[in-house]
């Protein structure tokens, strides 16, 4: 029997699968991003009442590694905040966030931002 949280996988009810949490403020956040030095993007939102200002950095090197060399830098924190956005919520964004961190907290987040800009 699954476990609170947790959803048993269609066919085999001994496999389970994490139930994923949503953040529905997600859903109606606006994000402004704005090009501030080379690689670094200042991304502003309204969450919680609040204005939330972070910065994104998008180190070269790393988007290489990825298969990501080509892509444009605004649509890669673009899809990097949305991406972020669905795993936690904004207000808890911290204030300066490099691509790596984030691959090191979500292991699957190259591919998905790969997928997210169509170059998977």
């Amino acid at each position: 029997m699954p476990r609170p949280g947790k959803h048993a996988r269609a066919g085999n009810p001994d496999l389970e699968v994490a139930a994923v949490q949503a953040y529905p403020a997600f859903m109606d956040n606006t994000f402004e991003i704005e090009l501030v030095n080379d690689n670094e993007y200042a991304v502003r939102s309204k969450a919680e009442g609040q204005t939330v200002e972070s910065l994104f950095r998008t180190d070269p090197d790393y988007l290489e590694r990825i298969g990501l060399s080509k892509a444009d830098g605004k649509r890669v924190v673009e899809e990097t905040v949305r991406f972020l956005a669905e795993h936690q919520p904004v207000i808890d964004f911290p204030p300066m966030i490099d691509l790596e961190d984030i691959a090191a907290a979500y292991e699957d987040y190259p591919q998905q931002l790969r997928s997210r800009l169509e170059m998977d």
